[in-house]
């Protein structure tokens, strides 16, 4: 079975469709088995999970047998770390449950929730939430509140709450109508014997409050009380539980409430900012970070009660080690800084831009950017400024890892928020730049170049428009760079600068510039390649009579080879330059080139090449491109004719209106290919009839566009189903154009015909000008005359204008 699921697509479907047949007995003892070989690879268990999948559909009831041994092999999925693998298990035991009933899920699934092994009572836990999202929760709950208070074991208890909390986890905010009942029937863990039943209770009431988001503060009314007697009295993992329960309560309280309690909590808050465990920082952080984001806690507060501490104890080097705590660390203190402003943060914290671990001051940086892009820094005084571009500096000069992005962003975002305060300091910078792009280490260099494309907007603003000139000379310099990745940043480098300082102004001039790029094109590197296109793009669009015609040509020739890009924004790219040329040198040339390139064997290129035929029509008028790609037509070769429909297509899509004055000048090629033996040909040209119905609708071309629908609606019984969508679309595009009465005369003949496939195509086509033009239909149904039983006439729908 196993090498057949392999080898054939066919035996899932023939397994489903005798399922009744053989039996879930059969069945299953077959397939549970090959699922919990150890050798199974990832493909053949998602072949195996789909086909057990479309088996319980088929066997329903017959499954009851089979539930444990299915529950058994599909609850480890629940804790996979890959997360389709999760998402096939909930699939499988959703469908189970359904198939089932509630009764056979909880008999099977009952004797594994006090389970002494923890592994099955926590995948139980998970697969109980998964029924309770396929049944409903008000099903489980008579159950739920039953295994909670089981006095038999503390197992028991633990599960029932731990069912809790994934029910709040996988169905998020639809737990709301069912908030209270769950709270109450988990409170009473708060004050358990057992510690491991205190601890997963606190941390259900903490899933259920971040589920029930901003709503809900009342069902947690009950729960106050005890939290806070806990997290009095508590030490360890069970205080953070409850720490991370109240953390997720607070943001749900009035203003006025969550000032007090934030108060409150903050006391044992602070003492434990000392605690050496990790798992207790992290959640310490968290909970400061929702108790600072509420409305009710004041600036001065948090200046004064909670900063200090809070520097004293988590800005500390090992901080930046682990990297769960850095990210939890910068969240809260940009959460502060949303508080207290820039310069409260910002001015703690800027001297350490100079300390000497690399991480901690990696971190630094990433707060310092995050807090800038939010608030901007006009509260930044004289002074801090000074600091902080000293800083900045020194940690960008410093830096050794091969994480450059934190601190390249942080002095972006620096010198953007400064903005013309920055004008001191550029030659500085500058400076910085020029000597580290003359650096031996690649990395150093291309980090160099990057930090030139971020601050340019911001050296415009400054008017250092000598200085971006004398950067656009060094960059010229460095063209020759063999290191790919940092000739691409020096590519993006020089668009930023022609960017802002302009095509006049540009040194070294366009005239110069322009050949030395002609060769990278060459470059097969994706970073350079798309850099370069973009800048070549930019010239083309805004300096291209800096340049002879002939350049441009020889640039055609190389967009032909950046046509066959892997990556899409480089295509994309290449494709709008044509255009730009086109418009510069006029469209013949390129087009000449573009038409021979139809003739290529590679499909992803000839696409490339008509959509950008389509570009030049669109940017230097139609009549200037389609006398020569309806001449094109005429070459008897598969590959030319298709290139030439699907450059009409888009050409079509692209011009909208202006296609009025050409429809009837398209419309006998057009009729050709309708009549075409082959599919494609058809397909493309339905989807070239699409566009164009949709682009002279309401202009009067009526005639042109009956006549192409008549060649049209014989491919309705099309079968390939990239033919057939084209067709229906062409049809959806006609009824936009013609009306949806013209559509309908032609659809009336085949409704009732005593073939079903012929009636399906029909009703198809009906349902969908039934969706459209509902309302224009009424005045075009037949008139059909009254029999002795009926009366077909409906005069309420007569109007009279």
């Amino acid at each position: 079975l196993s090498l057949q699921l392999h080898t054939s697509p066919y035996v899932p479907q023939q397994l489903t469709d005798k399922a009744r047949e053989f039996g879930a007995g059969p069945l299953f003892n077959k397939i549970l088995p090959l699922l919990m070989q150890p050798t199974l690879e990832d493909q053949e268990r998602h072949l195996l999970v789909k086909v057990i999948d479309r088996v319980l559909y088929k066997l329903d009831e017959l499954v009851r047998p089979f539930v444990h041994k299915i529950l058994v092999v599909i609850e480890p999925l629940l804790i996979d770390e890959d997360y389709y693998a999760r998402v096939e298990g909930r699939e499988i035991i959703s469908n189970l449950s359904k198939a089932a009933g509630l009764a056979t899920m909880i008999a099977a699934m009952r004797p594994d929730i006090d389970n002494i092994d923890e592994y099955v009572r926590n995948t139980t836990a998970r697969a109980f939430s998964v029924v309770a999202s396929a049944l409903g929760i008000p099903a489980l709950l008579p159950f739920l509140k039953a295994v909670c208070q089981s006095k038999k074991s503390w197992q028991a208890r633990h599960t029932g709450i731990k069912i809790v909390q994934q029910i709040a986890i996988l169905m998020g905010c639809a737990v709301l109508p069912h908030l209270k009942n769950l709270v109450e029937i988990i409170e009473h863990g708060l004050s358990d014997e057992n510690q491991k039943v205190r601890t997963i209770t606190a941390l259900s009431l903490a899933a259920l409050a971040e589920a029930a988001a901003p709503y809900g503060i009342e069902s947690f009314d009950s729960v106050l009380k005890p939290l806070w007697k806990g997290i009095r009295s508590h030490r360890g993992k069970v205080l953070a539980a409850f720490l991370k329960a109240i953390g997720f309560i607070i943001p749900l309280m009035d203003a006025l409430y969550a000032s007090y309690y934030t108060k409150e909590v903050m006391q044992v808050l602070i003492r434990e900012f000392q605690s050496p465990d990790e798992e207790m920082k992290k959640i310490v952080l968290k909970v400061v970070k929702q108790c600072v984001s509420t409305e009710g806690v004041e600036a001065d507060y948090i200046r004064s009660d909670i900063l200090p501490d809070f520097f004293k104890h988590f800005w500390v080097r090992r901080m930046a080690l682990d990297r769960r705590n850095y990210k939890q660390l910068v969240e809260t203190t940009v959460e502060m800084a949303n508080k207290v402003g820039v310069t409260g943060i910002v001015g703690k914290i800027v001297e350490d831009l100079k300390d000497e671990s690399e991480p901690y001051r990696r971190m630094v940086m990433e707060t310092i950017e995050k807090v800038v892009a939010n608030l901007g820094a006009s509260d930044i005084d004289p002074r801090l400024e000074e600091l902080l571009i000293d800083g900045i500096l020194y940690a960008f000069q410093e830096q050794t890892s091969d994480d450059a992005n934190v601190m390249l962003n942080g002095f972006g975002a620096v010198v953007n928020a400064l903005g013309q305060r920055v004008k001191p300091y550029l030659p500085q910078i500058c400076g910085t730049i020029k000597w580290r792009l003359n650096n031996k280490s690649a990395k150093v260099r291309q980090q160099a170049a990057d930090l030139i494309s971020r601050i340019a907007i911001v050296m415009k603003q400054c008017q250092e428009e000598q200085l971006m000139g004398h950067l656009g000379v060094v960059l010229y310099e460095y063209l020759g760079e063999e290191y790919p990745e940092v000739l691409g940043s020096i590519l993006g480098a020089l668009k930023a600068i022609v960017n802002v300082i302009g095509m006049t102004k540009m040194t070294p001039p366009i005239k110069d510039l322009l050949p030395r790029l002609t060769p990278i094109l060459k470059n097969r590197h994706e970073k350079v390649q798309e850099n370069c296109i973009d800048l070549v793009g930019r010239i083309a669009d805004r300096g291209a009579e800096f340049v002879p015609a002939r350049e441009w040509m020889r640039i055609c020739f190389e967009l032909l080879e950046m046509l066959k890009a892997h990556k899409k924004g480089i295509r994309r790219a290449t494709v709008n330059t044509f255009g730009y040329i086109a418009k510069a040198i006029g469209p013949q040339d390129v087009l000449a080139t573009l038409l021979n390139n139809l003739k290529v064997q590679e499909r992803q290129n000839r696409v490339c090449t008509t959509v950008a035929i389509a570009i030049v029509a669109e940017t230097c008028s139609p009549f200037t491109v389609l006398p020569a790609l309806m001449n094109e037509y005429r070459v008897p070769e598969l590959n030319v004719q298709n290139g030439v429909l699907k450059s009409l297509s888009f050409l079509f899509e692209y011009i909208g209106e202006m296609g009025k004055d050409y429809i009837y000048a398209v419309t006998p090629l057009l009729e050709d290919a309708l009549m075409d033996r082959d599919l494609v040909h058809r397909q493309t040209a339905a989807s070239a009839v699409k566009h164009m119905a949709l682009g002279v609708a309401g202009l009067g071309c009526e005639d042109a566009l009956v006549h192409l629908l008549n060649y049209i609606w014989p491919n309705i019984f099309e079968t390939s189903p990239h033919v057939i969508n084209a067709v229906m679309e062409a049809i959806e595009g006609m009824r936009v154009a013609l009306g949806a009465a013209v559509v309908l005369n032609y659809c009336l003949q085949g409704l009732f015909h005593p073939a079903r496939k012929v009636r399906e195509v029909y009703w198809k086509i009906y349902n969908s000008l039934y969706i459209g033009a509902q309302d224009a239909l009424v005045a075009s149904y037949p008139a059909l005359g009254d029999d002795g039983d009926n009366i077909f006439s409906r005069p309420e729908l007569a109007m009279f204008v």
